[in-house]
């Protein structure tokens, strides 16, 4: 039962990215809990998981986030589209941009052939003039998610020279690690990359979907001001205290969005971590601004943990977040420890000995 639902929700995994949680914990929640046209939140939705459970089971949703990246991979999974459609959009794209500006450097030549990287420059100025269309957003994605990832000897999944495929290598790293191992980047076919991810994730994907992604900072007011709906669900996980790498680990995906061809280490609009303390008291000022867009007894469910190279104890974080925030909560539960899944604690220490026990804090809206 559980390969046949992983088959049947592929669209979800259209972009791997490290710092995420299951599917089966908000579709879990939504299932057995949530009623027919109850609208879904996110305030940190990533790559959009808590919007994909929602589209799954049929009900609308909204999800926020300050990453491009994040909002163009979730938007990918609220886009309405076809294989064809997306195909199309990219031969269109191609045929339309006959140039564009090509970054250079040693990272370059040796991470993409020549011709791979000039035709993804031209898909990437393209739908940087234009992502209007869902055909467009699913074929961004589609490129994020492919653009770079482990060579296969027999058959072409991603557009790179060796690399992970859930984080972007570094440049100096890369340039050293592929020359010590002679490894070359391969003239991969672009478009038939991109039309077999299409019929992949998109193909058997009937169940239309509801909402849309939101692309702000959810410790602001004014992000939420461009809600209208009245919130019957809240399910999220924010960045876990200590975890300080999603925007140079995704840079390259950030370049394609129309970032810089370079690394970018500062911080961008994601929570700050100066002290246990004052994170969360960020935490607490986005729990407030959700809270005004939720109807009466609106549920709040949170997955929370740590990294290991951080002291601070995560369930005393989020339970501090949570104090005068107008949500009461109402249970602990242990959601296991981050060696079980792909989890963020997983993500900043691989070789994870001792991993911290991560929580699910169900919480009741009782502010006005």
């Amino acid at each position: 039962m559980a390969n046949e639902f992983k088959e049947k929700t592929r669209l979800n995994g259209i972009c791997p990215y490290f710092t995420m949680f299951p599917l089966d914990f908000p579709y879990s929640v939504l299932q057995r809990y949530a009623e027919p046209e109850e609208w879904v939140l996110d305030p940190f939705c990533g790559r959009g998981t808590t919007n994909y459970a929602s589209r799954v089971l049929g009900l609308p949703s909204i999800g926020i986030d300050s990453s491009p990246v994040a909002v163009a991979i979730s938007e990918a999974k609220l886009a309405n589209t076809s294989p064809k459609a997306i195909v199309k959009v990219a031969n269109r794209i191609l045929d339309s941009v006959k140039t564009a500006e090509i970054p250079t450097g040693e990272f370059w030549e040796l991470a993409y052939h020549k011709t791979v990287l000039s035709l993804l420059c031209r898909l990437r100025a393209g739908l940087n003039d234009d992502c209007r269309s869902n055909a467009r957003k699913a074929l961004r994605a589609i490129i994020l998610g492919a653009l770079h990832g482990p060579q296969n000897k027999t058959i072409d999944s991603y557009f790179s020279n060796q690399s992970q495929r859930t984080y972007a290598p570094k440049p100096k790293y890369a340039v050293k690690f592929w020359k010590e191992k002679n490894f070359e980047p391969k003239p991969v076919n672009v478009l038939e990359i991109i039309k077999q991810r299409a019929e992949r994730y998109y193909l058997e994907e009937t169940v239309k979907a509801k909402g849309r992604i939101i692309k702000g900072d959810s410790r602001e007011q004014s992000t939420f001001s461009q809600i209208d709906q009245n919130i019957t669900w809240v399910l999220t996980s924010p960045p876990y205290y200590g975890m300080r790498t999603y925007v140079p680990d995704q840079w390259l995906r950030m370049w394609f969005l129309g970032g810089k061809a370079e690394v970018d280490y500062s911080m961008n609009g994601q929570i700050d971590h100066p002290s246990p303390s004052l994170f969360a008291a960020q935490l607490n000022q986005v729990w407030r601004n959700v809270g005004v867009k939720c109807q009466p007894h609106a549920q709040l469910v949170v997955r929370f943990g740590g990294v290991n190279d951080r002291k601070a104890d995560p369930q005393e974080i989020i339970m501090t977040s949570l104090r005068n925030s107008g949500w009461e909560v109402r249970e602990i539960v242990s959601a296991g420890f981050a060696s079980e899944g792909r989890r963020q604690a997983v993500h900043i220490n691989q070789a994870i000995k001792a991993p911290k026990e991560e929580y699910d804090i169900w919480a009741v809206w009782q502010g006005t």
